[in-house]
Formats: C-alpha cells, structure tokens, sequence
C-alpha cells in the first residue's frame, strides 16, 4: 500500500481508532517488543510492511497504556488508568500464568495467582468503563482452559470466565493453542481466535538445529496423546512426514495434584528405530509425561528427542530436565514467551524461545486496520519458504546428513 495515496479512496488505510496496547503484570517484556514493531512500522521504516503503518493518540509517542492495578494492605486491588483511553481501539495483553508477580498482603509477599491476573484484567476492562471504541484480550494462556469441560459435579471456570469478558464489553478474544479450541462455543456471538504458533516454533527449531534431515527415513513426529494428535498431524502433512500417537493409561480411581497419574505409555505408529522424534502438546506442566514418553521412544531406538510446546510451565522445576538432558533423553526442548519464562529455565543449554512477539504485533496492527487476518492465521506458505531455505543453508554449509 502506498502511504502517501489519498486516504478517502482506500478504506483499509483508516485505522478503526488510535491503537492502544495495556500491558498487564508480568507481560511488561512482551509489550515493550510489541511497541518497538509498533513503533517501526508508524516510521515506516520497512516498506515491505507499510501495509502495517497505525498510529498512536493525540499527543501520545508510545503505543503503550500506562495502567496500574495496586493493592490495599488486605490484598484487595483496583485498576486504574493513567491516562484517557477515550476513543482508542485498546489491545489488553495479559499473562495469567506470570507468577513472578508479587504483592503484599498482611506484611507477606504473595506470588500473584491465575485467578489473580484474570480480576485484575477485569479491573482494567472497567476502568476503561466503556470509553474505548473496542476492546480485545490478547491471552496467549487462555485461563483456565484446562477445565473446558464438565465430566462429573465440577465447574465450568473456562466457559465461565469467557462469558464474564463478553457481557464486559470484551469484542473479541485473542489466544494461542488453546487446551480444546471448543470451549469457544461457550460464546457463539463472541469474537474469539485461537491462533497457533506453528510457523514461530518451527523457525525456532531450524534456527537453532541446523542438521536435522528432513525426510520419513530420519525424521518423524509423535503425538503424546490423543489430545494432541491435530497439532502433530499439521507438522506432520506440512513437512511431508511420518506420525506416530502414543497413549496415556492412567489410573481414574486416584487423584493426584489434581490430575489422574499416568500407569504406562502405549505407542501407536511406524517404527522409531534411528529416527530423530519431534514430540508436540500445547503445554508442559510439571514435565512428567514427557520425560516418560522419551524412555519409552529411547527404548524402542529413537536417536534425538525434541518436545515443542507452546507453554513450558515447568512447574516442578528444570532438575528433571536437567538430568534428561545429561542422559541423552531429550535433546532440545522448544516454548514460546506466551506465558513466563524463568531465568533459569532461559539459561538451559537444552531449552529454545520460541518469540511470538512480532507475531501478534502483526495481529494487532492487522486488526487496527479490520482488515483479514486469514493470512497470518495460515502460515503454511510461510513454513514451505522457511524449509526451503533451510536445506539451502544445508547445502551450502555443506552439512553431511546421514
């Protein structure tokens, strides 16, 4: 698009509002990169991304929000807005899982919880007391995704918390991977997109791997569960490889940390035999069943074992990694910055970020615009392109894959 053509003959250069971005807690380090792609393309400093050119308010240099949610010495908050939102097309970026956020109550130091972060949006969506031209959530862990469904006397917190950011005033609902992508029918008339990292993990990978062979005879994919197996499947057919499944047996009669424990690991699939293995699931919790599964694939004669997941929790620690890793169990282990990463987990010489910050500056500016993002949610040309060129840099370094 050409910046300086007449704005009344072409609709999509007319951006809805002024762009705003509120960074919540804890996403400060993802707002900051946000802005900075923000920033370039209102310079126009990259023609290839003209089409991508918003603007800030009246007055205002940065695209960031100045937002505050303080406590009271009970632990009680309130959200507060330092300056007008009035009019502006506001992007509320919010990690719920960002534990690394503190506040005192009662003289103690309290990690800032899931349920936590989620009042503390719904602070600042009323703050903003309706005087936005539109409101959109971007929560790459969607919270409480994973109580999406009812299967005895239990709560719907998913559906729950869906409905409560609608009838808010919420328009739409922006998040990545989401542990069962239906919970979206709790909000038929809702805006709501789940959008996966699949070209951002990928790039990670090849970037940082540079002799994987990619082709049946070495390389394959294995899908931790059943629940998993759509993402596995679209690695899978993109790359033009084989698929494996393995199946969790747990034990339904007990209940550990809130889950049932897992009895064994069957496998499903072509053999594994010399093969390097890509494992992919949405998350890593506290690592258990990867690890598990990475046994069972090394007893059956996997070579290199490498689990993507677009949220690594790691919530009992790195140490089991840590020794994974020495045994020759897991090679690389890939996560996006969507939700908070730990110093430590950042310094492991097994673990690759995965950035999707210019990912969803591209969704936000795109959206400003309210122009498709079908493009950016699609990246399969996107994928055969970064491939391509991938065995290219192969031949030319002259790489000896066997």
């Amino acid at each position: 698009m050409n910046q300086t053509q007449d704005w009344k003959t072409d609709i999509s250069s007319i951006p809805f509002g002024p762009l705003g971005v509120i960074a919540m807690a804890g996403t400060e380090e993802m707002g900051a990169k946000i802005n900075y792609w923000l920033e370039k393309w209102h310079q126009q400093q990259e023609e290839n991304d003209a089409d991508f050119y918003t603007t800030t308010g009246k007055g205002h240099n940065s695209f960031l929000v100045n937002a505050q949610c303080p406590r009271f010495g009970t632990g009680e908050g309130k959200g507060t807005l330092k300056e007008t939102v009035r009019g502006y097309d506001i992007y509320i970026l919010v990690d719920v899982c960002a534990h690394n956020v503190t506040y005192k109550m009662y003289g103690q130091t309290v990690p800032m919880s899931p349920d936590d972060h989620f009042q503390d949006l719904k602070r600042i969506i009323s703050a903003i007391g309706g005087k936005a031209k539109r409101v959109t959530v971007i929560m790459p862990m969607l919270y409480e995704s994973r109580q999406h469904r009812r299967t005895s006397r239990e709560s719907l917190d998913c559906a729950m918390a869906l409905h409560e950011l609608k009838n808010m005033g919420v328009d739409s609902i922006l998040t990545f991977d989401a542990h069962d992508p239906r919970v979206a029918n709790a909000i038929p008339i809702g805006g709501f997109e789940n959008i996966m990292p699949t070209y951002q993990m990928l790039k990670a990978l090849l970037k940082n791997v540079k002799d994987l062979s990619l082709d049946k005879d070495h390389l394959m994919f294995v899908s931790p569960d059943e629940g998993a197996m759509q993402r596995n499947i679209y690695y899978a057919s993109v790359l033009s490889l084989d698929l494996g499944m393995s199946y969790k047996r747990r034990d339904y009669s007990t209940v550990v940390n809130g889950r049932n424990p897992i009895v064994a690991h069957e496998y499903l699939g072509a053999s594994v035999d010399g093969k390097d293995v890509i494992v992919v699931d949405d998350m890593i919790s506290s690592g258990e069943s990867v690890i598990e599964l990475a046994k069972e694939l090394k007893a059956r004669g996997a070579a290199r074992i490498i689990a993507m997941a677009t949220f690594g929790f790691f919530t009992n620690g790195v140490e089991e990694f840590n020794r994974a890793y020495e045994e020759g169990l897991i090679y690389r282990v890939i996560t996006t910055n969507g939700a908070y990463l730990t110093p430590e987990l950042k310094q492991m010489p097994w673990h690759i970020e995965a950035d999707i910050s210019k990912y969803i500056s591209y969704l936000i500016a795109t959206l400003n615009h309210d122009r498709s993002i079908h493009e950016l949610l699609s990246p399969l040309k996107r994928i055969q392109n970064l491939v391509n060129k991938y065995r290219e840099e192969q031949t030319r370094s002259g790489i000896r894959l066997v």
